[in-house]
């Protein structure tokens, strides 16, 4: 009898257990919750696809409910693509009979590959809406994407299936020479404002030809790509004075990632490289950022000096300068952040830097804002005279310890000043070439490990007002009347390349 007693317990609780309705859903009544009304996909260049962005769905009722459809109002034509809590329903686009926990939460991953054809015309913004239910019970979600038309450069395909090459240093790497009778986009070697450029792989400029770049043009590099200036070959950015913070003027280089994620990421693509022989360079106005080495000029023909006036390079992975027994004359030039050196001058050369703010505060120990050698690893001959090195009216600093660093070798000449500079170096040094205060034949009027106040180095705003240690320090036989925005200099000018009237807002 006992027996019979438990196997009819037993019997109940399989009766109770196969009746449970913990995991019955009811229907979504529309009272869904999300994590924002709008998801804005950040700027896409036509048919190359966007990063992807999160929505998160909150279920917030006591149920578990059952959302009938979760779509985009375009269906299957949309140019959006999602995931739904890892699903990929009927081609990232329909999905029926979602289940969503009580008190719980599902996650949508959102993507966009769509043509300029695909946007309004009048504003190039690319709409839908993510749906979910209908009729009463509708809940929508807006999905917006600017849409950029740009000219793409590449690297052609051979007919052997392999990627057209150019040699840079001996090597092969992906890469194509600029075109100035191109049958598409017409002369390759002038870049304009009109739209952007987008290059993947290295734009080589042929021997013997000159690029251009007027004032307002934006080239977007993919990554491991660049721009590379030939033997004899010449380049000439002619960027202008911005009137606001779009830097309209500005000639701008940059990586071709466009989700502010991506706004201060160093390393994005490779860099501006002026092969040895090159020639008659001259740089104005130009923002370059996140590359590897911003510009990376390796020994042009010194018999023209490049000219690099109202440049700014930030977050370069390795160098915002690195210059080899190059000639430069550099006038209000600003670099932040650069794994290596944000002003780096190796091999010898001749440079006179006036007004520029050379800055570093990349997160480590060992990098500067300004080296200066005359040596370098494996060159034949291993040494190169410095000529001249000279610094009037600048700023050197940084995060480290010492920001200036010096590799001098006795076989060949090392010759270097610098007049009216803030400098940050904090070590206590018996080395003769750091005797900033005795050393009159290398150094003139030091401002010594004194914080210049720059306005927000984080954002790469190295502008400072009239509290800075480097207001109207400099001297008036060095100055330049426009500072790298226009705003005219006073007398006795501020140190570096912004006067304190141009204090930003």
């Amino acid at each position: 009898m006992r027996q019979y007693f438990i196997l009819f317990i037993f019997g109940l609780l399989i009766t109770f257990s196969s009746c449970r309705t913990d995991f019955d859903t009811v229907v979504s009544s529309g009272n869904l919750k999300f994590s924002r009304d709008t998801v804005y996909l950040d700027t896409v260049f036509k048919n190359i696809g966007s990063g992807t962005y999160q929505l998160k769905v909150y279920n917030t009722s006591k149920d578990d409910i059952s959302i009938p459809t979760i779509q985009l109002k375009n269906g299957l034509n949309s140019k959006y693509r999602m995931t739904v809590d890892g699903m990929s329903g009927n081609n990232g686009k329909i999905f029926k009979d979602v289940t969503l926990l009580s008190k719980d939460s599902l996650y949508i991953f959102i993507e966009t590959t769509a043509d300029i054809t695909d946007a309004n015309p009048t504003d190039f913004l690319y709409t839908d809406q993510i749906q979910f239910d209908s009729g009463a019970n509708l809940q929508e979600v807006n999905l917006i994407t600017l849409i950029q038309d740009a000219v793409f450069l590449y690297p052609q395909q051979k007919p052997d299936g392999t990627k057209e090459k150019i040699i840079i240093e001996g090597k092969p790497v992906d890469g194509f020479y600029l075109n100035e009778n191109d049958a598409v986009n017409g002369n390759e070697l002038l870049f304009t404002n009109q739209k952007p450029y987008v290059i993947y792989g290295f734009a080589g400029v042929p021997e013997n030809k000159t690029v251009t770049f007027q004032a307002g043009a934006r080239v977007f590099f993919h990554a491991n790509s660049g721009l590379y200036v030939d033997n004899k070959a010449s380049l000439q950015i002619n960027g202008a004075v911005s009137t606001t913070n779009k830097l309209e003027n500005e000639v701008v280089f940059e990586g071709d990632r466009l989700e502010s994620l991506y706004d201060n990421i160093p390393g994005q693509w490779n860099s501006v490289i002026f092969a040895k022989g090159s020639k008659n360079h001259s740089i104005n106005h130009l923002t370059l950022k996140n590359a590897i080495t911003g510009l990376n000029i390796k020994s042009p023909d010194n018999s023209s000096t490049i000219e690099i006036k109202n440049t700014q390079i930030y977050n370069c992975a390795e160098y915002g300068i690195l210059a080899q027994n190059a000639y430069i004359n550099g006038e209000n030039i600003v670099i932040n952040y650069a794994g290596f050196a944000s002003l780096s001058c190796v091999y010898g050369g001749n440079y006179l830097f006036t007004h520029c703010t050379f800055n570093n505060n990349w997160q480590g120990s060992s990098q500067f804002a300004v080296n200066l050698s005359n040596s370098m690893a494996g060159a034949t001959p291993p040494t190169n005279p410095l000529i001249q090195a000279t610094f009037n009216n600048c700023i050197i600093y940084g995060s480290g310890t010492n920001e200036f660093n010096l590799n001098k070798n006795t076989n060949a000449a090392f010759v270097y000043q610098l007049n009216n500079c803030l400098l940050k170096f904090n070590s206590s040094s018996t080395n003769p070439d750091y005797q900033f205060k005795t050393d009159t034949e290398h150094y003139n009027q030091i401002i010594l490990n004194e914080n210049p106040k720059f306005y927000n180095v984080n954002q790469n705003k190295l502008n400072i007002n009239t509290t800075s240690p480097a207001f109207a320090k400099g001297n008036q036989a060095y100055m330049i009347p426009l500072d790298i925005i226009g705003a005219s200099r006073t007398s006795p000018p501020d140190l570096g390349a912004y006067q304190s009237a141009a204090f930003p807002k």
